[in-house]
């Protein structure tokens, strides 16, 4: 599924699908994520540690009832565990987002604490943080996010 986990009814998620699949970068299309490598893991863990833990959590737990806006009107940032949606995104659509922002994905994309990393990290550490969220999860959600990047490339 390629919805963005913020939006609430079912015809604007469909909506949201679509601009994420049409308007994703070109250059998140050839991304994978090598949560098998032991070097980029490493490297992913420290960059999450030094730019993704404030709000996602030192254990990638997110933030305290991340389904509902805060009193800021923004989402709290989402775990990105085996509990959270993460996963359920593939490979080149996570990149995009870290790199982009949610405004990178999508028209008229609503207000987000994300923030867009393109000119703070380099795509080979946004890659690699990936890779570091991905090297967490149980063998059967890898497994399942495996077969949303397969549908998901050409």
């Amino acid at each position: 599924m390629r919805r963005l986990a913020l939006i609430g009814t079912g015809g604007l998620a469909l909506v949201g699908a679509i601009a994420a699949v049409l308007l994703r970068p070109a250059e998140a299309e050839g991304v994978r994520l090598l949560p098998d490598d032991a070097a980029v893991v490493a490297q992913g863990a420290e960059v999450y540690a030094a730019e993704c833990s404030a709000c996602h959590g030192a254990s990638l737990e997110g933030q305290p009832d991340w389904r509902s806006p805060g009193a800021d009107g923004l989402l709290p940032a989402p775990p990105h565990d085996a509990s959270g949606h993460t996963w359920h995104h593939d490979d080149a659509t996570l990149f995009a987002l870290t790199k982009h922002g949610l405004a990178g994905l999508m028209e008229d994309a609503p207000p987000s604490g994300m923030p867009a990393y393109e000119g703070l990290l380099t795509d080979e550490e946004i890659v690699a943080v990936l890779s570091y969220i991905k090297s967490t999860w149980p063998a059967d959600v890898r497994a399942r996010h495996d077969a949303i990047n397969d549908r998901a490339r050409p």
